[in-house]
């Protein structure tokens, strides 16, 4: 294959600034280049084309020329520049067969996944609701299939990395034939065109008009619930007639509001592959417990909790921030010297290495922060949240912490504990909500049972 033709298919469905593209592109003469202008006029305000947002009159060159600040990092655009692409024309040889897993569903899972078929034959735009656990990825796995059969190109889609880095080798597995490209920011793999695409929503706006089916995981979670931005780069890496599926466990107003008016259809399921509910969290106040740590002791409720739950499970410990990790660690080996712990933290550079650890079953207790409240499946574990009152932890946060908890048949009953100083509305709406969930699964058990019953 030549040289030009291969970057062809390395530009199809992509989109730079004029900049990027010629000096990405400069030894190749290709005629299905597209330009649209990087910036229009509407309502006598400048707005631009890659991220739709209103172009501040503080962002001004000292020639007069304005540009948009906030989609800099992928490159800067200024007015008068052009958005280049080339459309995609799905260039990839098609397996009949795609589906390599063999695994099963459960009849559950199995409607979920029959409607997420329909949902991408017909090019519907879909939310899937579904608790923490629910074995979400697995239901995907057929209308992905369906897609790639036909040719098209389909991209899943995650805010954050450990979700992509989760989601990216159980694809691989459930997809052997098919090739794939894993994408995020700070990747040293080098682009690859291919039919499957996993990514951060950040890396789709490199994308325009791209995708056949777009699947956008964990929509609740920060940084991609009420960022326009992304969900921007989302509607744009959409070709005109795609299927757009979300999946969540907590929809937010926005989503409801979108199924209830008609824009958005919705499958829901409220039990867990293994057919077990959700661990109920216990609340318990604990007063003064960074005064307490300081002193490099423990609140005497979280030790004894700690040392009962280590009997028969590990735990996962989830504090408000950064500064608090070492401290409780240090509070904990003073005070419990034979327990191994571990902690971790987003910008923790050996952060990959040591939930890989914890996943493999080292450690004891593996302290943490919200970097892994979703994404990571973690066997035998219980969970506390030691300052469940902070502002970080909101209600979808908390619902997906006490999430980690419970994801294995053979530990159902995980513990789940909230620690507070003040019980605040986001703990409340929280436990009422796994509650909520809970007694629609035991309709489903109800439901199952009846059916069995000769």
């Amino acid at each position: 294959m030549g040289g030009e033709m291969i970057e062809k298919q390395l530009a199809c469905g992509r989109q730079w600034s004029a900049t990027q593209f010629s000096s990405v592109m400069n030894n190749y003469s290709l005629p299905q280049i597209k330009q649209r202008p990087a910036f229009q006029k509407i309502d006598q305000q400048l707005v631009c084309q890659r991220c739709h947002q209103v172009v501040s009159e503080q962002t001004c060159l000292p020639d007069g020329r304005y540009y948009c600040a906030a989609c800099l990092m992928f490159g800067r655009l200024v007015e008068g520049d052009q958005l280049v692409y080339i459309p995609e024309e799905n260039q990839f040889a098609t397996v009949e067969q795609p589906l390599t897993w063999s695994g099963t569903l459960t009849a559950f899972q199995a409607q979920a996944a029959e409607k997420i078929v329909t949902v991408v034959t017909n090019k519907q735009q879909h939310v899937l609701t579904a608790v923490t656990g629910a074995g979400k990825t697995e239901m995907l796995f057929s209308g992905i299939a369906t897609a790639l059969a036909r040719g098209q190109r389909v991209c899943v889609a995650a805010p954050r990395v450990a979700v992509c880095l989760e989601l990216y080798p159980r694809l691989q597995t459930a997809f052997a034939k098919t090739p794939s490209m894993l994408m995020y920011g700070t990747q040293t793999a080098p682009y690859m065109y291919t039919p499957l695409v996993v990514c951060t929503t950040h890396q789709l706006f490199k994308f325009y008009h791209a995708f056949d089916t777009v699947i956008v995981d964990e929509v609740d979670a920060f940084p991609y619930v009420n960022n326009p931005l992304l969900a921007t780069a989302v509607k744009q890496a959409c070709k005109p007639h795609c299927a757009l599926i979300y999946l969540t466990a907590t929809p937010t107003a926005k989503l409801r509001h979108a199924i209830n008016i008609g824009q958005l259809t919705e499958s829901e399921l409220p039990i867990r592959f293994h057919g077990h509910l959700l661990p109920e969290p216990h609340c318990r106040p604990i007063f003064r417990w960074r005064q307490t740590i300081k002193r490099h002791k423990l609140p005497r409720v979280l030790q004894a909790l700690i040392q009962d739950c280590l009997k028969t499970q590990r735990l996962l410990l989830f504090v408000p921030q950064v500064h608090d990790l070492e401290q409780v660690r240090r509070s904990i080996v003073k005070t419990l010297p034979k327990v191994a712990v571990a902690t971790v933290h987003a910008s923790d550079p050996d952060q990959l290495a040591k939930i890989a650890a914890f996943r493999s079953g080292t450690g004891d207790i593996l302290i943490t922060t919200t970097v892994l409240e979703r994404g990571v499946t973690l066997k035998n574990v219980a969970v506390f949240v030691l300052g469940a009152e902070h502002i970080v932890f909101n209600e979808a946060v908390l619902v997906q912490i006490a999430g980690r908890a419970g994801r294995d048949k053979a530990y159902a009953a995980n513990l789940v504990y909230f620690f507070y100083t003040d019980y605040t509305l986001a703990i409340k709406r929280a436990c009422q909500q796994i509650k909520y969930q809970n007694q629609k699964g035991r309709r489903l058990q109800s439901t199952v049972r009846s059916v069995q019953r000769p």
